[in-house]
């Protein structure tokens, strides 16, 4: 019960008492046993057992069997109340509250009537509302039933309407925490499918780049095997041009130093010292002749146009990649209308 300090100041202290001692559900001033919640307020067990009923419909089963657990809202602050296979009687008592009722009954019944307590009628000042007109739905008072404005019409006793209308708007009550309660547990559905979905699809887009890395991985791999082939047979190539390169710079080297021999002795003009040289050096240069037959290169040995793939299928392969589709679906079919097949449904459809 949630404390006050005006009620000690007000002048009226036992009607501010009053106040505090009314469920907010019946709106009539808590009944044995009175109930406690874990947000410390109170409701009339019958109450308590009422909204509970109301948001757990199927916690009792036809045959009386109880299933384990329940939930619903305090009317008072929204707090969500959880219990357990005892229901709405595994909630303490509040004796406080049930004494303090038992003593403000006492004190009130020994208090006489004031006149101002009770709604007087307008149009007979000295009397009290006692009855209730059916046919106008209004409160009035016995003068107007037989003097009044109400004497052809039907009444009935003020108690009888008065718990009547109370049980309605109990009911009412009970109905409209039992919808809350059904649309907060929507709502958190809802929270709930979002976050999955939020998780589901991080997941998912760890999974596809998980995937394409593996692909760069191997598209990688399979370039830096290509480019060690080709690699491989430039460096053979090369070293082998590079080794008769230095072969026809040797041979070259021994020519012109021959050349260079050759043309000296042709400027000795004696003919014996020209004699005893020139049969030897004509032989050494008939001889370099003959060997200077050194390896060529065939044409086009410098190509290296046979290392050539073709990627253009693989590009389409790649350009072509997709999520895959569920078996069911039909790639050709139009897509539905939201009236065909609607994705979001009213609360307050029918299961």
């Amino acid at each position: 019960m949630d404390y006050q300090p005006n009620i000690i100041r007000d002048s009226n202290p036992m009607e501010n008492l009053e106040k505090q001692l009314i469920c907010p559900i019946c709106l009539e001033m808590f009944t044995k046993p009175v109930v406690i919640l874990p947000c410390q307020h109170n409701l009339c067990r019958k109450c308590a057992s009422d909204i509970f009923q109301a948001a757990n419909p199927y916690w009792q089963t036809t045959r009386g069997t109880t299933i384990s657990g329940g939930r619903f809202r305090c009317p008072s602050c929204r707090h969500e109340v959880i219990l357990d296979r005892h229901g709405v009687y595994g909630l303490q008592r509040n004796l406080l509250v049930e004494n303090i009722i038992d003593i403000y009954k006492q004190e009130y019944s020994s208090r006489p009537l004031k006149k101002g307590n009770h709604p007087m009628c307008k149009e007979h000042t000295d009397e009290k509302i006692n009855i209730y007109c059916l046919t106008c739905e209004v409160p009035t008072c016995s003068m107007c039933k037989v003097f009044g404005a109400h004497k052809d019409c039907e009444v009935a006793p003020l108690q009888s309407v008065f718990q009547g209308q109370k049980t309605e708007l109990t009911n009412c009550i009970s109905m409209l925490v039992a919808g809350n309660d059904r649309i907060q547990t929507i709502i958190n559905q809802l929270e709930e499918s979002c976050r999955t979905t939020e998780e589901n699809g991080r997941l998912v887009k760890q999974a596809l780049c998980d995937r394409f890395e593996a692909l760069l991985s191997v598209l990688e791999e399979k370039r830096s095997e290509l480019l060690e082939r080709v690699s491989k047979e430039q460096e053979e190539k090369v070293g082998f041009m590079q080794g008769l390169i230095q072969q026809y710079k040797e041979q070259l080297e021994k020519s012109t130093k021959l050349v260079e021999t050759a043309i000296q002795s042709m400027e000795e003009e004696a003919g014996a010292a020209f004699l005893m040289t020139a049969k030897q050096l004509i032989k050494t240069i008939v001889d370099a002749s003959k060997g200077a037959q050194l390896g060529k290169i065939e044409q086009g040995f410098e190509n290296m146009d046979y290392f050539t793939i073709d990627l253009e299928n693989a590009t389409e392969a790649l350009r072509a990649i997709d999520f895959e589709a569920d078996d069911d679906e039909d790639p050709n079919e139009e897509e539905e209308t939201e009236e065909e097949n609607p994705q979001v449904r009213n609360v307050d459809d029918p299961q």
